[in-house]
């Protein structure tokens, strides 16, 4: 065999490691639809953070080996479709929507299109954040799938762990649900977090920080998960407007002293 033929071989070989980490966020994924299917919640809700966890460190042992592919690229894309945006539609259409169907046939199917507009928007979004080619890497355009996944399982293991039900309650999560579908579809800019790297030096403070982090979610995940997504789903937000009102004040400021003159 010539070197050409052993490279073009090699070539069409995919590297085992990551695409092995992208395989269990993706059995993570199926697992939760599984789990939620048999009312399973928090089995579902697990499954979800450990697809999150896997998700996370596939692309990291990627760029660590020098193994990245377009392959990988474009299976890991199809895991976090299953892990991110089917399966915390399924979980929530099983744990509301169902429900939500007894007190009507309206409150049914505004439930299930709410669980869809979920499942489309991380279609979408992913489909723009692999076509986008943004150089901008400290932002994303939406709000990333795996935080509003995390945010729709902590949503449901809050309402489990504090028995949280009754029409208002399953109306608020269906709603959440249909929101955080239109944040990922927006154009809001989401810091990455990209520059954040755990093998170079931080302010002592910062590190401080992120343990008291770590113990606040040890003390009440469901809670503090929660807070944490509906705080970052926020700021984009909030952001925006904030510079909006600040330009439409320096605006009429301006306008303000050349009408004086």
């Amino acid at each position: 065999m010539t070197d050409s033929n052993r490279n073009s071989t090699r070539k069409r070989g995919i590297y085992l490691l990551p695409n092995l980490l992208t395989t269990g966020a993706l059995f993570a994924g199926f697992y939760s639809i599984v789990a939620a299917i048999d009312q399973n919640f928090l089995g579902a809700v697990w499954a979800i953070y450990i697809a999150m966890f896997l998700d996370g460190l596939d692309g990291r042992v990627a760029r660590m080996t020098s193994t990245e592919s377009d392959f990988g690229k474009e299976y890991d894309s199809l895991a976090d479709m299953v892990s991110f945006g089917l399966a915390p539609a399924i979980v929530t259409y099983q744990w509301g929507v169902v429900r939500l169907s007894e007190y009507g046939p309206l409150w049914g199917r505004l439930g299930w299109l709410a669980a869809f507009l979920y499942a489309v928007s991380a279609a979408l979004r992913l489909a723009r954040f692999n076509t986008s080619g943004s150089s901008d890497k400290r932002f994303f355009r939406g709000l990333p799938s795996p935080p509003a996944a995390a945010g729709i399982a902590a949503m449901v293991w809050g309402s489990i762990e504090y028995e949280i039900g009754g029409l208002t309650a399953l109306v608020a999560g269906v709603a959440i649900t249909a929101l955080t579908g239109t944040a990922m579809m927006s154009n809001f800019r989401y810091l990455s977090f990209k520059d954040f790297n755990l093998s170079s030096r931080i302010p002592f403070g910062n590190l401080i920080f992120v343990l008291g982090l770590l113990i606040l979610v040890a003390l009440n995940p469901p809670v503090v998960i929660f807070g944490m997504f509906a705080v970052y789903s926020c700021s984009a937000p909030s952001l925006w407007a904030w510079r909006k009102f600040r330009r439409r004040r320096a605006l009429a400021r301006a306008s303000g002293h050349s009408t004086k003159r």
